[in-house]
């Protein structure tokens, strides 16, 4: 497994299991044979509300606090800087452990001010190792790293061949904030999982479609959270780290964006304006 240092030094898993959309039964299969196959990073959410699920297996797992590296999110509802600190306990409690590897504002909507605060507050204290953000677009990510003193280790983007983030990369690159995708396999969408460029590289290489897609991700230096409950992929997704793909290759990749979302709510999608207005 690969590493990726962040900027206040914590060094980061590259690759690791999400756990979006996931049961309480799917957690608890799932995540064990992530560990086996050498999972270290597993990423939830208070809105996943599988949290209770995954501090259960975690417990029994045997590995080591110290080789994990867990990361939750805040969800909207719970920004302001005391709904905040109340969030987090809930969370902690809800995994059954003592700090956070990673704490991230899983969307940029409401008091996220005020939530930063406590979470900058709960940095000092040595309660969570690193802070981020999730969905954040470049106005967002400026606004907060203009008017705050801890700079956003990470920031978690859906990010695929068809949406590749350059210019938020570039961005972030200014300031030390890793690059994290979300759907990086874009949710299996067929169009990129058989697309001639890809099955092309993936057959030069004796690879997968989403094997060269990883690698491609890994070598931009973006750190990546896969889904698959399924323990065949779940090891097929970690064998990514055994090869290289050329400047060609990566250069053919880099051609397929489209700058366009395709999975997900955005800050202007219509969906999420009216789950906005569910919580008004």
């Amino acid at each position: 497994m690969e590493y990726i240092t962040l900027n206040n030094g914590v060094e980061m898993p590259k690759l690791g299991l999400g756990v979006f959309q996931m049961s309480d039964a799917e957690v608890t299969e799932t995540v064990p044979a992530a560990l086996d196959a050498g999972y270290r990073l597993i990423d939830t959410a208070s809105r996943y509300y599988n949290e209770k699920a995954l501090g259960t297996v975690l417990k029994s797992s045997g590995v080591a606090r110290e080789d994990l590296f867990i990361t939750t999110k805040l969800w909207f509802k719970d920004h302001g800087y005391e709904q905040t600190k109340q969030a987090f306990q809930v969370s902690l409690d809800n995994l059954g452990l003592d700090y956070l590897d990673l704490y991230l504002i899983h969307q940029p909507f409401g008091d996220y001010y005020g939530a930063w605060r406590a979470m900058e507050e709960l940095f000092d204290e040595g309660l969570i190792r690193a802070i981020g953000v999730s969905n954040f677009y470049p106005d967002r990510y400026a606004d907060l790293i203009t008017h705050h003193r801890v700079v956003p280790a990470v920031n978690q983007r859906e990010t695929h061949p068809f949406y590749q983030q350059t210019d938020m990369q570039a961005l972030q690159d200014q300031h030390g904030t890793v690059l994290q995708a979300w759907s990086p396999l874009a949710q299996g969408n067929p169009d990129v999982l058989t697309h001639p460029v890809l099955k092309r590289i993936a057959d030069a290489h004796g690879k997968t479609v989403p094997q060269v897609i990883l690698r491609w991700l890994a070598q931009r230096d973006i750190a990546l959270v896969v889904k698959s409950t399924r323990a065949e992929r779940l090891r097929q997704n970690t064998d990514v780290f055994d090869f290289h793909l050329s400047d060609e290759e990566m250069a053919a990749i880099a051609g397929l964006d489209r700058g366009q979302p395709g999975v997900g709510f955005t800050h202007q999608d219509p969906r999420m304006l009216e789950l906005l207005r569910t919580f008004e």
